[in-house]
């Protein structure tokens, strides 16, 4: 009998703004740029790709681009997710 697996969708679980924030801070400690990307982009598709793009004033194409592995956005590409997100961040 062939088992069956369920795709895991960590944004399926991004589902409260603590969650988020948790999440974020863990990956930040880490000091790991590519999961940093990373996890901008699954708390962007928790609260809905196109939205956030919009508010961050990037089109669809460009947003997807910045995400993949080892691209490099620029930092103020980065800023204006992090600003669409309503994330802000504290140095502690």
């Amino acid at each position: 009998m062939k088992e069956e697996f369920t795709k895991f969708n960590l944004e399926d679980y991004l589902t409260t703004d603590e969650l988020r924030k948790e999440y974020l801070n863990q990956v930040l400690s880490d000091g790991d740029i590519e999961e940093f990307k990373r996890a901008l982009f699954y708390i962007a598709k928790s609260k809905g790709i196109e939205k956030v793009a919009k508010k961050a004033n990037l089109n669809r194409e460009s947003f997807y681009k910045m995400f993949k592995e080892n691209s490099k956005p620029r930092f103020e590409s980065i800023f204006k997710v992090v600003n669409a997100l309503d994330i802000k961040l504290v140095y502690a």
